[in-house]
This record gives C-alpha cells, sequence and structure tokens, in this order.
C-alpha cells in the first residue's frame, strides 16, 4: 500500500464527469440536504442529522479523520463548470489494513441523484485510484441484503459477492443486521482492465 498516494496531500479525482475532492464549510448547506434526508440513510448505519451545525462539526471530523490516516472522504461533484460546487454525494475508503493491502469503501447519494450512474462512476474514479496508485490489493464493501441499487453498484464495477455476515453488525439506527460482503482483487482488476 501506497500511503503517500492517500495522505501526502488530500486526493482529488477527476473525470470528464466527476470531481472527488475535500468537503469544505462552503459546502454545508448541500451537506446538509444530505445528511437531513431519512430516505439516504435507510440502508446506511448512520442516523440522519437534524441540526445544521451538527452537520457543520462533521466537515471538521472528516478532515481530523483525514489527517489521523483513517479515512478519505470525498465529496462527489460534477465537473461541469456551473455545478461543480455543487456537492451531489459522497464516497469514502476507511479501514486501511496495511498488512491485508486492503480497506473498505462507502459511499451515498443525495437524493434528488439517484438513479443517474452518478455512484457508479465514483466508485470506478475511487477503485482506479487505489487499485493504480495506492496499490491495494483488495477493496470491499459491505452492504445491506436489500439495498439492490447498492449491490447493482458494485457488480458494474467488478466486485463480486463473497457471502453474507448473518446478524454480524450493529448499525446504529437498525440494530443487529445481516451484511453481504463485495470484495475486488487486484487480479480481477487487472482482468477487467484488459
Amino acid at each position: 500500500m501506497d500511503s503517500s498516494a492517500l495522505f501526502q496531500e488530500f486526493p482529488v479525482l477527476k473525470s470528464d464527469e466527476l470531481i472527488l475532492r475535500e468537503i469544505e464549510e462552503c459546502h454545508l448547506h448541500d451537506l446538509y440536504e444530505i445528511y437531513s434526508n431519512e430516505n439516504v440513510f435507510t440502508y446506511c448505519g448512520i442516523i440522519p442529522r437534524q441540526k445544521k451545525d451538527t452537520v457543520l462539526k462533521m466537515i471538521g471530523h472528516f478532515k481530523r479523520d483525514y489527517l489521523k490516516k483513517s479515512r478519505v472522504k470525498w465529496g462527489i461533484f460534477p465537473a461541469h463548470k456551473h455545478e461543480s460546487d455543487t456537492l451531489v454525494g459522497i464516497i469514502e475508503a476507511f479501514d486501511f489494513h496495511q498488512r491485508v493491502n486492503m480497506a473498505t469503501i462507502g459511499y451515498f447519494l443525495a437524493e434528488a441523484h439517484w438513479g443517474k450512474g452518478i455512484a457508479s462512476k465514483a466508485v470506478n474514479m475511487v477503485v482506479r485510484f487505489l487499485m493504480e496508485e495506492v496499490k491495494l490489493n483488495r477493496i470491499q464493501a459491505e452492504v445491506m441484503p436489500s439495498n439492490e441499487a447498492s449491490k447493482q453498484v458494485l457488480r458494474k464495477n467488478g466486485f463480486m459477492m463473497e457471502g453474507t455476515l448473518r446478524q454480524a453488525a450493529l448499525w446504529t439506527g437498525k440494530g443487529i443486521v445481516d451484511l453481504e460482503i463485495y470484495g475486488l482483487l487486484q487480479e480481477d482488476y487487472q482482468k477487467l482492465m484488459r
């Protein structure tokens, strides 16, 4: 794992359609729109936040976690000039295991941007970065069994379902839940790139 690619400076990822970059205080309104919407967190272990000042504090937590080298939380922004400061979602990499050379990813979008292929494109960008620049051997994602949209995003990006962890996690607001594990190995990624 090349940690310097992750933590030397905040990695900005760009494609023709999206820019993944750091979330700042100027994005508070859009971030609040995401975090206050219960529908966004139907399949997450996150409780919606109803106070703007709580969401503002979270931006500081994102930075703190990055500086502690424990989590990279990218804001998902459209690449089009007139929308380039509109936060449409979040994608993150966390649970970095140096010895195993792996990380976990997670993502969610503002409800207004569901069904547009944005999550699939953002996952593709992060996977490419983590496999090619950070040189991870494994990326995984944990998904609630009923979250078909998220499973589709992962399958589109070459992830395979590896199994179900039955009653294996305590998720805030959900209690003890089953989780399906999806994984992508460096060797799988190399085959996809051929």
